[in-house]
C-alpha cells in the first residue's frame, strides 16, 4: 500500500497522544511483516545495498523501531487539545465513541496479539483503528466491486503464460535475487525446464486458489471528480479480511447508533470528496447485483466468501484425490511466519473455516514444513504427523500468509547443500510440487510484481489476455491503471519521458514514486530520495543547452516509476489501543477482495467473485501506508 503525500500541501493541524509503554513495546518487539503501528515520519534506511538485500531489509526494521522510541519522547499532548482539533465533535461525544470502540472491540475480537516471551501467556490489546468511516463515493466503490472479478481472471491468465512471465521478468531476476529465486522455481516445476515435466507433474494438475485484493486510491481528474486508480495487485498473504470486517460493523453501529452527534464531522467529510451533501439518499440498487447498498457504512461479506471459496478448493481435493475409506480428515495448512502478531485477523478465518464447513486449519511456519511435512513422489500428496501416534494428516489446500518477501527465508537461497541453508526455500519447492492446492501458486504470485503491473499499463498487454471476443473487460480494467513506467531494458520513449520530468522539471519528483518488486510497504522512494536514487543511477549527458540524454543502470531493473496519486484529505481521529492517538488529515486506501479457483493444466474458472472490502487511513504527511508494515489504521468507507 503505498499512500502518496497530497499536492495541497496545506500546513496539517494534528496533535498526539504521548505512545504508551505498552505501544511502545509492541511496537519494538514487532516483526517488520506483521507489525500493525502508526508511523508519521518514517526515516529512511541508508539505501547503500539493493532494496532486495537482507540487509536493506534489517536496516529497514531497525529503523522503524528506532523511529517509534523517538514517538514516546517526543509526542507530549493532551487529550483537550485534541478535542480543540475536533470543533465539530464535543468531548462528551469522542468520549462515548471510543468506550463503544474499546468495548466492541473487546467482545468481536477487533485485536491485535501483544508480542513477547512465547513461553508466556498471550495477550491483545486493541487493533489500531480510526475511529470514524470516512467518505468514500458509492459510484466509484461500486466499479472498485465490479473489477473484482476480472483482475482476478486476468491473475489466473497471466499466471499461465510462462512466456510473459519470463520476458516481463527477464532484468527483474539479474537484480532481485527473490524475484529470482521464484522465477526458477517456477520454471522448473510448471515450464519443466532443468529438471524436466516429471517433476512439476502434480503441481501442473492441482486446482489454483486466489485469494486476492485490489487496491485503489482516489485520484481527481481533469474534471475535478474523483475516480479509483489502482495502486497494486495483491496476490499474496492478502490479510485483514477479518479485523476489517469487524471495524465496518463497528462504524455501521456507531454511526447509527450516535448519528444525531456525527452529523457535522461526517458532513465535513462528504464536502471533501463530493463537494456537496446529501446527493444521495436513502436505498440504491446496486448495478452489479448485490443486495441493495445503502447510504452509510456497508458491510463486508469477507468473513463468509473466503472461507467459501476455500471451502470450494478444500472439497474439489477430497474429490479427486481422497477416498470413502481414508481415515483421516484433510487440513487446511495455513503457512504463517514464526512470532506472527496479526494472528487475530487469521484465527477469524480459522474459526469461520470450521464454524462454517467443519474444515480443520493446521498452522506452520516454513521452517516447520521443512521438518515435518513430506511429499509422496508417486501420489502428489503432502502429509505429515501429527503427533501421539495418530495416523499422517494429508493437506488439501495451502494458504500462504507468509513467504512473500526476502526475510521469511533467513537461512538463504543456497539449497544445494546439506548445512541447514535454504530450509525455507526448500519447504515452499516441496509444497508446490505437491497436489495440493496452493493459495497462491508460484505463477499467481508472480503475477502480482510490481514490474507485471507495469506491464500490463502498456498499450495492447491486457488485451493478449482479454481478446475483444471476451468482451469488455480489458477497457474496464484500464480505466483504473495510474501511470507506471519501466525503468529497465524495455525503457521507451514515454518511459523516459517520466524519467527525466523527475530529474529536470521543478517539481517533477513530487509528482511520481519509485517502487520495488516488494510486498509489505516501507520500500519505496519519494521526492528528493526518489530523484536522488535516479540520479546516482542515471548516466547524464547533454545534447544541447535545453536537452539531456539519459541512460539508466540496470540497478535500475528491480523498480518501477508510478504516477504520484491525490486522493482527497479528510479529517479522521485515529486510536491506538483503545485510546486517541492524534487528529488531522488524512488520506485512503480501499482495498477490494476477490477469490478465484481454477482447475490444473486446463484452466476452468470454477469459482470467481468479489469477496469484500478493506480501508486503510493515515495522516496525509505520511509517504507509506501499509497497515502491516506499521503505517496506517484499519477504517471503512462511508457510502455517499
Amino acid at each position: 500500500m503505498n499512500f502518496r503525500r497530497p499536492h495541497f500541501q496545506s500546513k496539517r493541524h494534528f496533535t498526539l497522544l504521548a505512545a504508551t509503554t505498552l505501544h511502545a513495546a509492541f511496537v519494538l518487539a514487532s516483526s517488520s511483516s506483521s507489525l500493525i503501528a502508526f508511523s508519521f515520519i518514517l526515516p529512511t534506511p541508508t539505501r547503500t545495498t539493493a532494496a532486495s538485500s537482507p540487509a536493506f531489509y534489517a536496516a529497514h526494521k531497525n529503523n522503524i523501531k528506532t523511529h517509534h522510541s523517538s514517538i514516546q519522547s517526543r509526542l507530549q499532548s493532551k487529550e483537550d487539545d485534541i478535542m480543540s482539533e475536533v470543533s465539530s465533535m464535543d468531548p462528551q461525544t469522542l468520549s462515548q465513541l471510543v468506550e463503544y470502540a474499546t468495548s466492541f472491540s473487546a467482545a468481536n475480537g477487533l485485536q491485535v496479539e501483544v508480542p513477547g516471551d512465547s513461553t508466556k501467556k498471550k495477550s491483545y490489546i486493541t487493533a489500531p483503528i480510526s475511529l470514524l468511516p470516512q467518505s468514500y463515493p458509492l459510484d466509484q466503490f461500486r466499479h472498485a466491486k465490479s473489477l473484482a472479478g476480472p483482475f482476478n481472471e486476468l491473475v489466473d491468465r497471466i499466471s499461465r503464460d510462462g512466456e510473459f512471465l519470463k520476458e516481463t521478468l527477464r532484468d527483474v531476476r539479474g537484480v532481485d535475487e527473490y524475484t529470482g529465486k521464484l522465477l526458477d522455481l517456477y520454471e522448473e516445476i510448471y515450464l519443466g525446464e532443468n529438471k524436466g515435466m516429471e517433476w512439476g507433474k502434480h503441481a501442473r494438475s492441482a486446482d489454483r486458489l486466489g485469494i486476492l485484493r485490489s487496491d485503489y486510491m482516489l485520484h481527481q481528474s481533469s474534471s475535478n471528480e474523483y475516480s479509483i486508480k489502482q495502486v497494486e495487485l495483491n496476490t499474496i498473504a492478502s490479510s485483514f479480511a477479518g479485523l476489517a470486517s469487524t471495524v465496518a460493523k463497528l462504524h455501521g453501529f456507531m454511526t447509527k447508533r450516535m448519528e444525531g452527534d456525527l452529523t457535522q464531522f461526517l458532513g465535513e467529510n462528504e464536502r471533501a470528496v463530493m463537494g456537496n451533501v446529501g446527493t444521495t439518499n436513502g436505498v440504491v440498487s446496486a448495478a452489479d447485483g448485490d443486495a441493495e447498498l445503502e447510504r452509510g457504512v456497508p458491510q463486508s461479506p469477507a468473513m463468509t466468501r473466503l472461507p467459501s471459496a476455500m471451502a470450494v478448493a478444500y472439497n474439489r481435493y477430497r474429490e479427486r484425490f481422497i477416498s470413502d475409506s481414508d481415515a483421516t480428515q484433510p487440513v487446511l495448512l495455513f503457512v504463517v511466519q514464526p512470532n506472527e502478531t496479526n494472528t487475530v485477523d487469521q484465527r477469524l478465518l480459522e474459526f469461520a473455516l470450521w464454524n462454517n464447513h467443519e474444515i480443520p486449519v493446521v498452522r506452520m511456519s516454513l521452517a516447520e514444513i521443512h521438518d515435518k511435512v513430506t511429499l509422496d513422489e508417486t501420489t502428489g500428496r503432502l502429509t505429515f504427523d501429527h503427533g501421539s501416534g495418530s495416523a499422517k494428516q494429508e493437506v488439501a489446500v495451502v494458504y500462504f500468509r507468509a513467504g512473500y518477501a526476502p526475510t521469511d527465508y533467513p537461512s538463504g537461497y543456497d539449497t544445494t547443500n546439506a548445512n541447514s541453508s535454504g530450509v525455507e526455500w526448500l519447504a515452499r519447492q516441496r509444497l508446490e510440487r505437491g497436489s495440493a492446492t496452493k493459495c497462491p501458486s508460484l505463477g499467481y504470485h508472480l503475477a502480482g510484481a510490481k514490474k507485471v503491473q507495469q506491464e500490463l499499463a502498456r498499450a495492447g498487454v491486457v488485451e493478449r489476455f482479454f481478446p475483444a471476443a471476451d468482451g469488455d473487460e480489458a477497457a474496464e480494467m484500464r480505466t483504473a491503471f495510474a501511470g507506471l513506467y519501466s525503468l529497465g531494458d524495455d525503457v521507451n520513449e514515454e518511459d523516459l519521458r517520466a524519467v527525466k520530468e523527475v530529474l529536470f522539471q521543478e517539481g517533477g519528483e513530487g509528482r511520481y514514486v519509485l517502487k520495488p518488486q516488494r510486498e509489505g510497504g516501507g520500500y519505496n522512494f519519494y521526492g528528493k530520495e526518489l530523484a536522488d536514487k535516479l540520479k546516482e543511477n542515471c548516466t547524464i549527458t547533454a545534447v544541447d543547452d535545453k536537452e539531456s540524454d539519459v541512460q539508466l543502470s540496470p540497478a535500475l531493473s528491480e523498480f518501477i516509476l508510478m504516477e504520484r496519486l491525490f486522493p482527497p484529505q479528510q479529517r479522521a481521529i485515529l486510536t491506538r489501543n483503545g485510546q486517541v492517538e492524534g487528529t488531522g488529515m488524512t488520506i485512503s486506501e480501499l482495498g477490494c477482495f476477490g477469490t478465484i479457483i481454477a482447475s490444473g493444466e486446463e484452466g476452468e474458472v470454477v469459482h470467481n467473485e468479489y469477496a469484500g472490502f478493506l480501508l486503510r487511513t493515515k495522516f496525509s504527511g505520511v509517504d507509506e501506508g501499509g497497515v502491516a508494515s506499521g503505517f496506517a489504521t484499519l477504517s471503512s468507507p462511508y457510502l455517499c
